[in-house]
């Protein structure tokens, strides 16, 4: 495959949101994906608690402003809204791609709940919900003649003139060569930034580059400081990702525990006010996590439900059914980023962002959990209807390559980037 030809549409991940753009896009148009590890090495295929639906008409207040909230009420109120109406919509897509969501006897969908809900809303399957979506929208892709994956490729810069992008860089990670990559239109779906902490749920490889790539090119970026961290995730001396224990276990009727083995706080409150009372709780203690129970869960819901948090837990020595596990508190998930509208367009002409990768405004200061698997695909789906009005393009600017040739520093500099204007925005607020 000759990657250096021109392309109709060039997208930057292989998450829910760059599959889903992928799937909208017209069906004879050229499509190149890019994942920078293995296609299925996206925080897509980790979420574990479930995906949200307005469930009835009546139950649109009550989700609007769970999800205000949650967001400290710096959402913007017209983007939720686009949000929660496109989701049922949306979730017969999903059933059509043949997504299994877990169903009652009678074969009626159910509903779990999760922190900061007022009721019920979330679909899920087992606790492996992301993986179920991320697969079948995967399964889907590869099915398509006129999309092609390239697998251990990132993407180091747009291909950017006169406030238009024409394209992007790409790296071959096992050769080290570098490619001018030209699109009609480009969509940065790369993910989130958990690969610059040092306690993250998130893969390692996601350091955030669409958003430094943006900043370099002059795309408007936004809220960079509004970094969500997950209350529950497994405590664990070894160096890398943390497991997530999913908020679902909490909305079954797990219960968090003190040194002491009391219950100290409201486990369904949303995630950065149980965040803080978990470390309030370890500093009280003197201890790095507290315990969290899912005994009262039930025996027959664990093994269920959340079959693969409780395989987790026996290989890491515990037996939920029997006793608490330790938690603490790690960066889980990135309300900020690329600034975009309500199709995913940044200020850039021919550029779109979508996923965790952008901020358009639904999830405030702290997201609902289980709104980002939904947003990301409604954004994706809404991105792939706009970005074949740009049009063609005959343009394609000579990009000199040398300045890309040291990685390590590249991402180096990248990573002071965003941190830079994360810590200017944190201040200035």
């Amino acid at each position: 495959m000759n990657i250096q030809k021109k392309w109709d549409f060039l997208i930057a991940g292989t998450g829910v949101a760059g599959l889903n753009c992928a799937l909208h896009l017209p069906a004879g148009a050229e499509i190149l994906m890019l994942s920078k590890d293995a296609a299925d090495k996206s925080d897509s295929f980790l979420a574990q608690g479930g995906i949200c639906v307005l469930r009835s008409p009546d139950d649109f207040h009550g989700y609007f402003e769970d999800t205000m909230r949650a967001g400290h009420y710096e959402n913007d109120p017209e983007a939720v809204e686009l949000m929660i109406r496109s989701s049922p919509a949306l979730i017969r897509e999903l059933i059509g791609f043949g997504v299994r969501f877990a169903r009652d006897e009678s074969g009626a969908l159910r509903y779990t709940r999760e922190g900061g809900h007022s009721r019920p809303r979330i679909l899920f399957h087992d606790d492996v919900t992301g993986k179920e979506i991320t697969s079948c929208l995967m399964r889907a892709v590869r099915r398509l003649p006129n999309v092609h994956i390239l697998e251990y490729c990132e993407l180091a810069d747009i291909i950017a003139e006169d406030g238009e992008c024409f394209g992007g860089v790409v790296r071959d990670l096992k050769s080290g060569q570098l490619f001018p990559v030209y699109a009609d239109a480009t969509l940065l779906a790369t993910g989130g930034v958990g690969g610059l902490w040092e306690n993250s749920t998130n893969y390692r490889h996601l350091t955030g580059d669409a958003l430094a790539i943006a900043m370099k090119n002059g795309v408007e970026v936004e809220h960079l400081d509004y970094v969500q961290i997950h209350p529950t995730t497994f405590y664990s001396e070894k160096h890398g990702r943390r497991f997530l224990i999913s908020e679902s276990v909490r909305g079954e009727g797990a219960v968090l525990l003190g040194a002491d083995g009391r219950r100290f706080c409201n486990e369904l409150l949303p995630r950065d006010i149980v965040t803080g009372e978990i470390r309030a709780q370890m500093q009280k203690d003197g201890t790095k996590y507290v315990m969290l129970d899912l005994r009262p869960v039930g025996e027959e819901t664990i093994c269920g439900h959340f079959p693969t948090i409780f395989r987790h837990c026996l290989e890491e020595g515990y037996d939920v059914r029997k006793e608490p596990i330790p938690v603490v508190p790690a960066q889980h998930y990135f309300m900020g980023g690329v600034k975009v509208d309500k199709d995913g367009r940044t200020n850039m002409k021919r550029l779109y962002a979508a996923g965790e990768t952008a901020c358009n405004g639904v999830h405030g200061k702290n997201r609902l959990a289980s709104n980002s698997l939904l947003e990301s695909l409604v954004w994706a789906e809404r991105a792939a209807f706009s970005m074949p009005s740009e049009g063609k393009s005959a343009r394609m600017p000579e990009k000199e390559l040398a300045p890309y040739s040291d990685r390590a520093a590249l991402a180096a500099d990248y990573a002071k980037m965003i941190r830079e204007e994360a810590e200017r925005e944190a201040y200035c607020d």
